[in-house]
């Protein structure tokens, strides 16, 4: 497929997950499996070590510097033939990694989604909602916005799904997919067993990552192609 019906695809498939997700109870027979109702208690509690160094602030600073690194490499090693060959992809990598992020937290702070530990069902006080319905008036005077849909977090490694674009070779392309899934899924996972986030939360976010990608690659491959 072109990127054009990649485009047309991912946003059906983005739709529809939102949908399916918000009519079924997929997301609360997942949770349930990272949460004790008998102690109240998360598989991990925020802030326990060695996970939220691996998989939050850790991994957080090794995708920002990896981006940076490409950022420089363009910059001050334009006219070499390596980045020469490979600088249409570096721009997308780059843009992915600043946009995909920003877009995503963007929307997180517009859903008013809360995350799994707000919910009544494990001790919270927010009711079980989809992301097209709305709290009562009432509710909303005596509760702060929740900020949980999409998965924040994980966009950072769904955001190196645009090294697909990177790299020239097949081979290199299925494992730059394999690697960016598993570090996006990585941390998507994370904050599922510490309350933070529904099992949708991070398929949204990696579809919308996937759709901001493709966007960004056909924006660039147009400006190359005038």
């Amino acid at each position: 497929m072109n990127i054009n019906q990649q485009l047309v695809v991912t946003f059906i498939l983005l739709l529809f997950s939102i949908i399916f997700f918000g009519i079924s109870d997929v997301d609360l027979r997942l949770q349930d499996q990272f949460f004790d109702f008998t102690t109240h208690k998360w598989v991990l509690f925020w802030g326990e070590q060695p996970y939220k160094f691996i998989f939050y602030d850790g991994i957080k600073k090794l995708l920002i510097a990896f981006a940076v690194s490409l950022l420089l490499a363009l910059i001050f090693f334009r006219k070499t033939k390596l980045v020469n060959d490979y600088k249409r992809g570096m721009i997308i990598v780059i843009l992915s990694a600043i946009f995909v992020p920003l877009i995503a937290s963007s929307i997180k702070g517009q859903t008013n989604m809360p995350c799994p530990k707000d919910e009544v069902r494990y001790g919270g006080v927010y009711p079980r909602t989809a992301v097209w319905q709305n709290y009562t008036h009432e509710f909303k005077l005596h509760h702060h916005k929740s900020k949980c849909w999409p998965a924040g977090h994980a966009s950072g490694g769904f955001a190196l799904l645009s090294l697909i674009f990177l790299f020239h070779k097949r081979r290199n392309k299925i494992i730059a997919s394999a690697v960016a899934l598993t570090i996006g899924w990585s941390m998507g996972l994370y904050k599922m067993v510490i309350g933070d986030h529904f099992f949708s939360h991070t398929v949204i976010t990696m579809i919308l990552a996937w759709l901001i990608i493709l966007l960004i690659a056909k924006i660039v491959n147009k400006i190359y192609s005038l």
